[in-house]
Order: C-alpha cells, then structure tokens, then sequence
C-alpha cells in the first residue's frame, strides 16, 4: 500500500497531535518520513520530514491556526535574551508563522507589499510566504510604520523568524 500525505492532511495530523498526549509519532510513507517528538513538560515541539528529493527540516510547531498570519510581538519580550545591540524596544517584530520562502511582492514584476516607511493599517497584506508550493499572504495585525525589512525577497525563513519591525501607531 502507497501512502500520501498531503498538505491538508499533515495539517489535521499535526492539529490531532496536538491536543494529544502522544510524546513520539513516526510515520513513513513510501517518499517521506515523518517524525514528532515532544516532552509534554517543557516546549517546543520538534517537526521532522524528510523525502529523497527534499532536504531535511526541523520546524517548531504549535497547534494549527485557522489561517496563517503574521506573529507580532514586543521586541524586548521579558523570557527572550535581552535586546541585541542597536534594536529597539518601541517597536513590534513580525515574524515567521512557519518555515518557508519569503517573498516581498505577489510576483516579480509587481510592486513590493511594503516598503520602509509604509503605513500598515491591521489586515494589510505585509508578504508572502510559500511553504509546501502553498502561497500563504501574512496580514499585518497592527497599525504602524514599516522601519526596517530583515529578510531578502527569495530568502527561506525559520518558524519565529523576525521578518520586518514595525513602529506602532
């Protein structure tokens, strides 16, 4: 028997996962590997896939979001290290929901989503991130300034990855 995994249904998987007490699930396919580990006691949980034509990845995963949008946190959060030299506090983070390819317009011959010195309003469309051939628009959830862009168009980002900071207004 083959065994296909796609998209969707790693989704439902991994939220199944989620809301369980399983520490260890392994599931090979004739393709792919999947392997969850996790210690219900302390965080993160530890995603990795591997196929014959794909690299290797670990992702920290957190239970699935209905639709994926852009984290917006605090720069200088109390249980992180303390800011590196020349950051600054006043301003909020969008990071990376999920690994994947970032992407500054819809395509390249269009306009970027945002530039330094854009004002976002919530909902706005900040970048594109493609995961899994999946195209996956992030919205700004606050209000602000665009003051700096910390990832190159075409650039593949980390889960948490800081992609632009933002000055609230």
């Amino acid at each position: 028997m083959t065994m296909k995994l796609d998209h969707d249904e790693l989704h439902r998987l991994l939220a199944i996962l989620a809301e369980s007490d399983i520490q260890e699930f392994r599931l090979e396919g004739e393709d792919f590997s999947l392997e969850v580990k996790r210690n219900l006691g302390s965080p993160p949980q530890v995603l990795t896939v591997a196929a014959p034509s794909v690299q290797t990845f670990q992702q920290e995963i957190s239970p699935p979001q209905a639709a994926p949008e852009a984290s917006v946190v605090p720069s200088a959060p109390s249980v992180d290290p303390p800011p590196s030299p020349g950051s600054r506090t006043d301003l909020l983070e969008v990071t990376a929901p999920m690994v994947g390819t970032f992407y500054r317009a819809p395509s390249p011959e269009d306009p970027p989503f945002v530039e330094i010195g854009t004002r976002l309003s919530v909902g706005q469309t900040v970048c594109i991130l493609e995961a899994m051939k999946l195209m996956n628009e992030l919205e700004s959830e606050v209000s602000g300034e665009v003051v700096e862009i910390m990832v190159e168009n075409g650039t593949p980002v980390e889960f948490g990855q800081v992609l632009m900071r933002v000055k609230p207004i």
